[in-house]
């Protein structure tokens, strides 16, 4: 899968204005965490963009980027958690998932109607 890394406090910007015309995906993962590791692994092995459509996803890794991960929860008023996925649509957070929570299907049921089907 094709992650983009968020690294800069800037590309929350670019987020925002990306979410107006699809959704967008922040996973926030510890690279101390073994429920990080595997959640991750959970999703990207299920991951099917025939059934959620076009989502730009981005990977957080907050240990590096600690101060931008706190600043995602500003910004969309959600608690940080680690490991976390964050849908945001139309510049809001639509979903909050934490831990073992984090799933394909919760995902993709998170879209506004016609983003999360090809058909």
């Amino acid at each position: 899968m094709n992650w983009i890394s968020l690294t800069d406090f800037e590309q929350l910007k670019d987020i925002v204005a990306e979410s107006k015309t699809k959704p967008v995906l922040i996973y926030k993962h510890s690279t101390r965490c073994n429920i990080s590791r595997t959640t991750f692994d959970r999703l990207e092995r299920k991951w099917d963009a025939g059934v959620i459509g076009e989502v730009k996803r981005y990977f957080l890794d907050l240990i590096s980027f600690r101060d931008l991960s706190n600043h995602i929860a500003e910004v969309f008023g959600v608690e940080h958690q680690s490991p976390q996925v964050l849908v945001i649509c139309d510049g809001q957070s639509v979903l909050d998932l934490s831990h073992f929570e984090i799933d394909f299907d919760r995902i993709a049921g998170s879209l506004p109607k016609g983003d999360n089907s090809t058909g």
